[in-house]
């Protein structure tokens, strides 16, 4: 059973901000986020002019190309979110900071709980080496007979990179346009040159 990928507020509105939906959905499929992600995706775009055109895709997307998952007190969701933050999820919910990567991996273990695989989008430092928790616990489980899916970690990298020689960046000069629009919007991404955007095996095809 698979579940539509879930994408924290980071990596969606950079994407979106740049007019690269197209590709964000081309290369994950339809996607899915918590009702906490789009409210933070809309506050941001109102607020940073750099972002504003998210806000326009955004509501353009959802809710058929983006599901959004409603953050209900729920057993399910209360039990992980208090296991992740070791507060109430009530209280949680009260406190924006790093709110939308808890959501995204709550949902994202509820999920694979149930069984299902499910491929969470996080940028994030902290959310990233969570999800990598999570992803180890889940693969513990599974060693010890439970029948529990997985998750999957990718991040804006692992997306640029699985769209390398795609229609979505036929090749390295679009690759490196679409790479340094990115960075405008988030500073937190290494130069080019430091990752493997460039080298990866994937443009030996169109070589």
């Amino acid at each position: 059973m698979t579940q539509r990928p879930i994408i924290d507020a980071g990596p969606g509105l950079n994407f979106l901000s740049i007019n690269q939906e197209r590709l964000l959905i081309g290369t994950l499929g339809k996607l899915s986020a918590p009702a906490t992600v789009g409210d933070e995706v809309l506050r941001k775009a109102a607020q940073d002019p750099r972002f504003q055109p998210a806000e326009t895709a955004w509501k353009k997307l959802t809710p058929n190309w983006i599901q959004i998952l409603p953050d209900d007190v729920t057993p399910d969701l209360s039990r992980v979110v208090n296991r992740l933050t070791q507060q109430p999820m009530a209280e949680r919910l009260k406190h924006p900071k790093d709110l939308g990567e808890t959501m995204v991996i709550a949902h994202a273990v509820v999920a694979a709980e149930a069984g299902a695989h499910v491929v969470v989008l996080i940028d994030d430092g902290l959310g990233a080496r969570t999800a990598t928790g999570e992803i180890r616990r889940l693969q513990r489980l599974r060693d010890g007979g439970r029948a529990v899916g997985s998750i999957g970690l990718f991040s804006t990298l692992s997306v640029l990179e699985k769209a390398a020689a795609t229609i979505y960046i036929p090749d390295r000069a679009k690759m490196r346009d679409i790479y340094q629009r990115l960075r405008g919007l988030d500073d937190g991404l290494p130069p080019i040159e430091k990752t493997s955007l460039l080298s990866t095996t994937r443009w030996s095809s169109r070589s």
